[in-house]
This record gives structure tokens, sequence and C-alpha cells, in this order.
């Protein structure tokens, strides 16, 4: 018996028994469908953590004050006015560094004619474009020169243009920041949400000098402390010595002496990726594995109803081999209308798992990501599962005695 009516005899034998050829193929349905459909979401999640913080900038360490303590009660984060400056000037001078923007915010009500909007604006240096790979979508940033004379001059975010300027051009034009008139030199360009739903366009930025002596008033601590500075790597790999090198020099530069407590925080944004990374990871991976149950049950399905196959059909194996069948070609049989029962039911779990990760797309709002590989290896495996579960019912009919198979009744 040759390939081609070997595969044709399995599918007729499918044929005869449709519905319980169905009901076989669910288990196979299910976990297919369930292996695609969580891994779509494990990837689609892990793509929207990166995105959201690659947003932020990519090789990025973020430097805060630390805490202040009185009377032996420690005041919280940011309570202690350490960072200045001449910090960020400083770190610049590392050579792992590509830039370093000091910051100092405040939420301010902005006017344009009889609009206004409140909003988040930032003082710092063009430092801060480099450092969060932001471009500018029109317009201009500001200079080192405006930065050193105090310029009032201002960089929108798209939120606050649209807002401030819902009919016409905002590059130009005057909008007033706590009563101080500002020039429109340029518009950001769009970046979105960051990772905790805040929208990252919803922002303005000025020299730091203007926010100073211009716009925020007296600022608690030194004149030249800051809030925040944000430090630019130039290479991936070289974050970790980068981000030793920045607590050193600040050691030093604070006089924190040995066993002595910082008095600012380094944040290195990579290691938060690689965590939430990691931690989307496992959860695809349990996710997957709890959804193979499935396969496995399928597979023990299409054993079961091969051996219940096997005895229906036991007489029709023997005539096959009176009439010249070998073992092997009621062995190849077998094995093909399980493994034919295994990829039909691949096929289908695999369209319905991308339908309901569509599904989850629409209806949910949830990122799903359809890879490519994950549709191979759930077919393969799924042609895998046919043939371990079935090999062994194959075998047991290619053993039959034809004598004995002939007058079973």
């Amino acid at each position: 018996m040759n390939g081609t009516a070997t595969i044709a005899v399995a599918l007729r034998s499918l044929r005869v028994n449709a519905l319980r050829s169905a009901l076989t193929m669910l288990g196979i349905i299910i976990g297919v469908a369930a292996v695609i459909t969580m891994v779509a979401v494990g990837a689609g999640a892990q793509d929207r953590v990166a995105a959201q913080i690659e947003s932020l900038g990519a090789n990025l360490i973020i430097i805060f004050n630390g805490s202040a303590s009185s009377g032996g009660a420690r005041m919280g984060a940011g309570s202690n006015r350490s960072l200045t400056e001449s910090d960020a000037e400083a770190l610049r001078g590392i050579d792992a560094i590509e830039a370093a923007a000091p910051n100092v915010g405040k939420n301010l009500q902005m006017v344009n004619g009889n609009l206004n909007w409140s909003s988040t604006t930032q003082g710092t240096t063009p430092d801060y474009l480099v450092a969060r790979e932001w471009a500018v979508a029109a317009g201009r940033s500001f200079g080192p020169e405006e930065v050193r004379s105090a310029a009032k001059v201002v960089l929108l975010g798209g939120t606050v243009a649209e807002n401030l300027f819902p009919d016409s051009d905002a590059l130009g034009a005057s909008v007033r920041l706590n009563k101080v008139p500002f020039t429109v030199i340029g518009l950001l360009a769009e970046k979105g949400q960051n990772a905790g739903g805040q929208d990252q366009d919803d922002i303005a930025l000025i020299p730091i000098s203007t926010a100073k002596k211009r716009v925020f008033g007296r600022q608690r601590g030194r004149p030249d402390s800051v809030s925040v500075i944000m430090v630019k790597v130039r290479e991936a790999e070289r974050m970790a010595e980068a981000e030793e090198q920045v607590n050193e020099m600040l050691r030093v530069r604070h006089r924190i002496g040995p066993g002595q407590t910082d008095d600012f925080t380094v944040r290195n944004l990579s290691e938060i990726m690689a965590t939430r990374e990691a931690s989307s990871r496992i959860l695809s991976i349990l996710l997957a594995a709890v959804a193979s149950v499935s396969l496995l049950v399928g597979g023990i399905g299409i054993m079961n109803i091969m051996l219940v196959s096997v005895t229906e059909r036991t007489r029709e194996i023997g005539l096959r081999m009176a009439v010249g069948a070998r073992r092997r070609d009621i062995l190849v049989q077998f094995l093909v209308e399980a493994v034919t029962l295994s990829l039909i039911g691949g096929l289908i779990g695999i369209a319905l798992g991308m339908g309901a990760s569509v599904a989850i797309a629409r209806l949910a709002d949830w990122p799903v990501l359809i890879q490519s590989s994950s549709l191979v290896i759930a077919f393969v495996f799924a042609g895998a599962v046919g043939i371990f579960f079935g090999f062994y019912p194959a075998r047991k009919a290619a053993q039959l005695d034809p004598i004995d198979a002939l007058r079973y009744e």
C-alpha cells in the first residue's frame, strides 16, 4: 500500500465517524487556541512595557534627591535638595555618559488669550531632549546661550499645544506662564503615555535659568539646586559601568564617607525594564504551560479513541493482512489517522486562537502580538502530540496476529 492510498484510507476512516473524530480533536483545538492566545497576550504585554519604558529614553539613568532628616525623623524621598546644576556638569565629564540634564519642575497655569491649561513646566537644558531621545516636531530647541541669558522661550508638548492652540499654529505665538510671557519656539514630537499611564505630552520645557529667575520664584535649598538629573549613557553595555561611576562621583562631590547614607538615589531604567520583561515572560510561560495541559488531555483522548478504533476494526486489520498488507502498512495507517486528527485540530485551534487574540485586543483594549513562530510551534507541537499518543495504538494494531484478528467477533 503506497503513501497516498494509506492517507486516503485513514481519511475515509475518520469521515465514517465524523462526530467522534470532531470530539476527539476538541482537546487539541482548545489547547492550541489557548496557547496561541496566551502567548499573543504575553508578547503584547512585553511589547507595551518595552515601548513605554523606551519612550522615557533608552540607556537612561535618573538621579533623584535623597531623604533629609530632622530630629531623627526622615522626611521622605526628595526632601534633601542635594543635587545641583554643577553635579550635572561634572557628570558630563564621565566618558560613558553622553548627556546629563538637570531639572526643576512645577505645575503652572498656561494662558493663551481666553484659553488656559494647567500643565507640568520643566526647567532644564538642551541635554534633556538628548537624554529623553525626544525630537522636536516643529521649530527648534533652545540653546546654551538662551539658558545663560534666561531667555523667555518655551517648547510645548502635543497635549498643551492642542489645548492652548486648538485652531491656530502655536509656533511663534506667545503664551503666559505664571503671568510671564513666553515665545513658543518649538513643538515636541508625541511620546504618548508612560508606564504609569501619565501623558508625557502634557509638558512645557523652558531654560532652567528662566524657570528659577523668572517663573518659579525662590526655590528651597541652594540657588543651583535641582530636583532631578537625567543621564543618557552612550551604550547599553555600559549602563552598569556608568551607574557605578555616577555613584562614586556624587559621593565624592557630596563628601559622603564610607558607611554613610547617600543623599541621592540612582535609578537605572534598563534594570526596571528587564525586571518587568522577566515578570511578563514568566507569566507568559506559566499561562502557556497551563494551556499545554489541554494539549496533553487532547493527546490522551486521541490515544483512547485510537485504541477503541483498533478494537472495533480488528477484523478489518486481519483482512488487510490476509490480502497482503504488511505490519508497517497497518502501523502507518493508524499513525496517519492520529496525526491527521492532531493536525486538523491544530489548524482549527490556530484559527480560533488568532480570532480570540483579535477579540481580546478590540474588546478589552489589551495589546496582543501574534508571532508567526508561535503559530508554527503550535502546529508542529500538535503534530508531535499525534505521533506520540498515536504510536502505541498503531503499534498495537500492527502487532495483531492475522488469524486471531479474522476470528475476532
